[in-house]
């Protein structure tokens, strides 16, 4: 396909024509020339086809929904989020969408952010990881993807306007790091802007971010398209490098041949932008060959399911409450709404309809069986409560040996696109149910629906079982039920530390902003970084998660034992399942730079790997490090710089359960800054 002979047919306002959307959720085609539409749709959990009803408004079909990306990164298993996206990837080659616009990496800086459901972690390996798996798997049967928001949209308050400032050392550590690393790995066909400003500059015309690091520092070969109606002025983010503003509006045309009347954008401009949409443009109807009528739906749901148990995350589990034990626990009290109906996705774009929803009620009923008795209260309506329905769920519980309640923070009401929390507690009411139900009860284990951190502190200690159930999507309920009486093995581990409360979070201070500004005063110290340098008290700290089995880490070696930042270093271990259960253990190591000019963090996140062991079953783990493992920022010689001298090497089970220690010393090459 010659694409400058393309161009150099095509009229300017057909040029411009081809800079902004057909409608919604389509991009302009121009017919006599071969060029085609192309159909884009919503989907990080899910395929948001979008289709127009007898009326001409367009309505979403109903399609499978997974788990939520915060789900997503509790598996900590970036095979799993490949083959999600392989899995959705068939599902828009079935319904004859080009590309998905998915996945959002961006970093959960406040646990606020009501999207940070849809997004991974507080960590930007980790969320790199999963973005650039989550592409390989979407991409690798012909279909595009979007990676967004780039960048720095770290909150849904005032996100049109709000300028996120930040400095440039920790932009390029925390919140570009991710997509730096999905851009390098895998290659998306695009990259979405955010609706802020960074620093002043929109990001729709943000040249620094969208040409000087994405296009030739990171060497992205794809296009830049807008977030929904994000673009300001189309000329200046033409100049800046965005090549699709969507969706379609009036004066976009209009607009960009005015400038180009005026000479304040050049033909070579228009041209440049125009070969890479084509180039985009035209991979998609080469793609379309392998378009299908079907997919199996069976095999994605049971996808589904899979993801959900090894991201479902046991959090507490006194004296051995978890799994039920049927030989002990001959009747259980399930209280609460959400058992019956489980929130299993957020709002907003993200929110898919589905045509099958597990209950986590009925899914425990048809695993129990008649071997254990099962008495169901509602407890509340939702977040509304009825004294009757208490003293009902009081009385239920007061009577079973073991009671079972689930809460939830409710999608388009809590956690949405468009708004943020105002808190990160449950509502009043729930809260009020598990502690009196606890009070009736000392064997109450509490399920809790949510996409993010939650602050416990109202009830954690009155009760013997927490388990964190994400968004876990349609199959939550089945999962769930395999989980609790053990069938499966929980393995999930929290990607975001939950605090003790909202006060004790690193961005408490400047969130949301005056309304102008947004200060990233916390600099680097995000997450885990901030409450584990700083010696903060948490609820749970990152990488957490308990299992129905224990893990014997031994014998650590660092391989070269002194290296340059040139060279990679392999850090060994063993692991060992000394319990009595299979189960899959996420290893995290972390690297600790002790003397080093400039703040460092007291260990950052470089390198994990899941692991499954049989009972007694042991294997050897290699992880390697290279220069990034090492580097900070130097904003100076605007480069990575390693530091000569001795890092420690740190392994353990989350950040604050390290079980093994090594050093290691990297002689840096870089002798541009001393």
């Amino acid at each position: 396909m010659d694409i400058k002979q393309i161009i150099s047919q095509l009229t300017i306002d057909e040029k411009f024509s081809l800079m902004s959307g057909k409608n919604l959720w389509e991009t302009m085609d121009i017919e006599r020339l071969g060029i085609p539409s192309v159909t884009v749709a919503d989907g990080p959990n899910g395929v948001k086809k979008m289709v127009k009803d007898d009326e001409g408004k367009f309505t979403c079909q109903p399609s499978i929904c997974y788990p939520t990306g915060s789900t997503l990164a509790a598996t900590w298993n970036p095979e799993l989020a490949q083959k999600i996206g392989e899995a959705l990837g068939e599902e828009c080659l079935s319904l004859d969408i080009d590309i998905l616009l998915a996945p959002g990496t961006n970093i959960k800086r406040t646990p606020l952010c009501g999207r940070n459901f849809e997004y991974f972690s507080e960590d930007p390996l980790l969320s790199g990881e999963l973005a650039a798996a989550f592409i390989d798997g979407v991409q690798s049967k012909g279909i595009g993807t979007s990676l967004k928001h780039f960048a720095a949209n770290n909150q849904e308050y005032d996100r049109a306007n709000v300028s996120s400032e930040v400095d440039i050392r920790t932009l390029r550590e925390i919140y570009l790091r991710p997509f730096e690393i999905a851009v390098k790995k895998s290659k998306p066909w695009t990259v979405m802007c955010s609706y802020n400003r960074i620093n002043g500059v929109y990001a729709s015309e943000n040249n620094y971010l969208l040409d000087k690091i994405l296009r030739k520092e990171w060497g992205f070969e794809g296009i830049v398209i807008s977030d929904w109606n994000a673009v300001h002025e189309r000329a200046r983010s033409l100049k800046a490098s965005l090549e699709l503003g969507m969706p379609s509006y009036e004066n976009a045309a209009t607009e960009l041949k005015a400038a180009y009347e005026k000479g304040w954008i050049t033909d070579e401009e228009i041209d440049s932008a125009l070969e890479r949409l084509l180039r985009i443009v035209f991979m998609a109807k080469e793609s379309r060959k392998l378009r299908t009528e079907s997919y199996d739906a069976k095999k994605h749901i049971s996808l589904a399911k899979e993801a959900a148990l090894e991201a479902i995350t046991l959090l507490k589990n006194e004296n051995d409450i978890l799994p039920i034990s049927k030989e002990k626990v001959k009747k259980i009290a399930v209280i609460g709404s959400f058992a019956e109906n489980p929130v299993i996705q957020g709002g907003g774009a993200a929110n898919v309809p589905t045509t099958e929803v597990d209950s986590p009620l009925e899914c425990l009923k048809e695993l129990i069986k008649d071997e254990i008795e099962i008495e169901f209260v509602a407890g509340y309506m939702t977040n509304r409560p009825q004294v009757a329905r208490l003293d009902k769920a009081i009385t239920a519980a007061r009577n079973a040996d073991m009671a079972i309640v689930f809460v939830a923070n409710r999608e388009k009401v809590t956690e949405s696109e468009f708004f943020d929390r105002s808190t990160i507690k449950l509502s009043f009411e729930q809260e009020e149910v598990i502690c009196r139900v606890a009070q009736h009860n000392p064997n109450t284990v509490v399920v809790v629906q949510a996409g993010s951190a939650i602050d416990m502190s109202a009830w954690a200690d009155k009760v013997r079982g927490i388990v964190f159930a994400w968004y876990s999507g349609q199959t939550m309920g089945s999962a769930l039920a395999e989980l609790l009486l053990g069938y499966e093995n929980p393995s999930g581990k929290i990607a975001e530390t939950f605090p003790l409360c909202l006060e004790d979070t690193p961005a408490y201070g400047s969130y949301p902003g005056d309304g102008l500004v947004v200060w990233y005063k916390e600099g680097i110290m995000v997450g885990y970084r901030y409450y584990d340098t700083y010696k903060k008290d948490v609820l749970f700290p990152f990488g957490f998660g308990l299992s129905y089995t224990t893990f014997e880490y031994s014998d650590i070696s660092v391989t070269p034992a002194e290296a340059t930042d040139k060279e990679t270093v392999t850090v060994s271990f063993k692991l060992k399942n000394t319990g009595k259960m299979k189960g899959k253990e996420t290893v995290q190591l972390y690297v600790r730079d002790p003397f080093s000019r400039v703040l460092r963090p007291e260990k950052e996140l470089k390198a994990f790997t899941k692991v499954e062991l049989a009972p007694g079953e042991q294997k050897e783990i290699k992880l390697t490090l290279d220069k990034d493992a090492f580097a900070y920022y130097n904003a100076v010689s605007e480069s990575w710089y390693v530091e000569s001298g001795e890092f420690d090497i740190m392994v353990g089970s989350s950040s604050r359960d390290i079980r093994l220690r090594a050093t290691v010393t990297i002689n840096s090459t870089d002798i541009s800054y001393t």
